[in-house]
């Protein structure tokens, strides 16, 4: 009778475990997701050193000295010096810093734009969506490359400009995105309730549907970071992107493809730093995806 009595127990106390939170459980899918582990580690490293760049050397990206140039890798510059005789390292930790910023700059304003019209189309529907999807469907039609390099055609070229022709290109995907979410998420009983005592459509929105879409649109952000920088990186390498002497990846690919077989270090070097920037924000994106959804168990 005790034996029968202490299974009962076990199997009641089983039953009744207390559930993690939502974002522990979160946190421990995504730990467990060594892809994104790597990912993630790999982005805070970049993110480190750039942001270190004063203390991990002492010489100015853009100091000049032509003496020295395309030095061979030495104690004073440990990746050598390009064609001007500019600090490799220096330029390559500082060009992270702008990189990242483009990616983070543009994407936030594909956010802010995107967004907002994404939830106001799937909620309000009629004219309202048929207006916006069409722009969405026009902002689709053009390749993201292709629609970046025509946008800085218009605007010329400088960082506020390579951030608004990067960051066009991802308004589309949230708006997309975004409105299939609300879609599902209006006809939910809060929603409702909330429609009923009289609170208005923009507090709904912004109060009790978005919240709760918010998951989608976070791990869509993080892949489009990497798709950002690509994109920056390409105007860049045609010169149309950060002018010089201001260091960049995709600039200081541009610079460097007229001595790539005399000296490889000059484009070696920031390939490599957007590769691996690109590849630990697609990594990251897609552990968190799978962090985030709720079907991948609820231990």
């Amino acid at each position: 009778m005790s034996i029968r009595v202490s299974i009962t127990a076990e199997r009641s106390g089983a039953r009744h475990r207390p559930r993690w939170p939502y974002g522990l459980r979160s946190w421990r899918r995504f730990r467990r997701h060594r892809a994104a582990t790597a990912g993630l580690l790999l982005l805070l490293a970049l993110s480190g050193l750039a942001l270190a760049a004063p203390a991990l050397t002492p010489e100015d990206p853009e100091g000049q000295d032509l003496g020295r140039a395309l030095a061979p890798a030495s104690r004073l510059h440990p990746l050598g010096t390009d064609h001007l005789g500019r600090d490799l390292l220096a330029r390559l930790l500082y060009g992270g810093r702008l990189s990242l910023l483009i990616g983070f700059l543009a994407v936030g304003l594909g956010l802010a734009v995107g967004v907002p019209l994404g939830a106001i189309s799937g909620f309000r529907g009629g004219v309202t969506d048929l207006i916006i999807q069409r722009f969405a469907d026009v902002l689709l039609s053009f390749p993201g490359f292709l629609l970046a390099l025509s946008l800085v055609s218009v605007l010329g070229v400088g960082l506020q400009n390579v951030v608004i022709a990067v960051g066009v290109g991802a308004i589309p995907s949230f708006i997309r995105l975004v409105r299939g979410s609300v879609l599902s998420i209006r006809q939910q009983t809060y929603v409702e309730a909330a429609a009923a005592i009289g609170q208005r459509q923009r507090t709904i929105i912004f109060c009790h549907v978005l919240p709760n879409a918010i998951a989608p649109v976070i791990v869509q952000a993080t892949l489009n970071l990497g798709s950002a920088i690509l994109v920056a990186a390409g105007l860049g390498f045609l010169g149309l992107g950060v002018q010089p002497p201001t260091p960049e990846w995709g600039t200081m690919l541009g610079e460097g493809r007229q001595y790539i077989f005399r000296t490889p270090a000059l484009t070696t070097y920031p390939g490599l730093a957007i590769f691996l920037a690109v590849l630990g924000f697609n990594l990251f994106g897609d552990g968190l995806r799978d962090a985030l959804d709720p079907r991948m168990g609820t231990r």
